[in-house]
């Protein structure tokens, strides 16, 4: 399996080059991204992939059910050199319909150290326990605590420090919610949206 994985980058860098000859190059030359993605680490749900999007286009930070930890070192050192170093101005966090982290979160069973990382969107689910009992199946509910995971997430992110910091010091940064639906591979805007200094448009309520 390693070899055909090795023969298909060698593929891949091939007819990229053969391409465009110079894109390794500026590639080598400069990271400047224009989105930084926050997204879950299910293999379904590349961000370059399904955002449609080149290598060096997008910088990204992932893990299990794309939970926002504010004691998260890895997230926020992700965020931080993004937002300071890069000077990305769009941050989307992203999660996807059939989550199985969503899924274990809801669960009556043990899962090992990922209980203690998905507590969060165990915490939603009581939260919004009314919101959830209006749908139809249990398929339809944990889709709709993804989508619930993925505004909290987008209001942890903008009560961060650095991002607190970067609107104070004048920086257009957005920080966007999508969800990305696995039996269409389309991409879904939350409407959760926030900007420097205000809320656009409607999270749960």
């Amino acid at each position: 399996m390693l070899n055909d994985l090795m023969n298909r980058n060698r593929e891949w860098s091939e007819k990229r080059y053969n391409a465009d000859p110079g894109y390794f190059a500026r590639l080598a030359a400069q990271q400047a991204p224009e989105f930084f993605w926050i997204g879950c680490s299910d293999s379904r749900v590349p961000a370059n992939v399904v955002a449609g999007l080149d290598p060096g286009e997008v910088f990204v930070h992932r893990n299990v059910a794309n939970v926002v930890h504010s004691a998260d070192l890895n997230l926020l050192s992700a965020l931080e050199f993004a937002v300071e170093a890069l000077c990305v101005r769009e941050i989307i966090l992203c999660g996807h319909y059939g989550c199985g982290g969503v899924k274990a979160a809801t669960e009556a069973l043990p899962h090992g150290l990922a209980d203690h990382w998905l507590e969060p969107i165990r915490r939603l689910a009581r939260a919004y326990a009314v919101d959830l009992s209006q749908e139809t199946d249990g398929e339809a509910r944990r889709d709709r605590l993804a989508e619930f995971n993925v505004i909290e997430g987008v209001r942890r992110v903008a009560e961060t420090p650095i991002l607190q910091k970067a609107w104070a010091n004048g920086a257009d940064i957005r920080v966007h919610g999508l969800i990305y639906g696995l039996k269409d591979g389309r991409l879904r805007d939350l409407d959760c949206s926030i900007g420097p200094g205000h809320f656009e448009g409607k999270a749960a309520q």
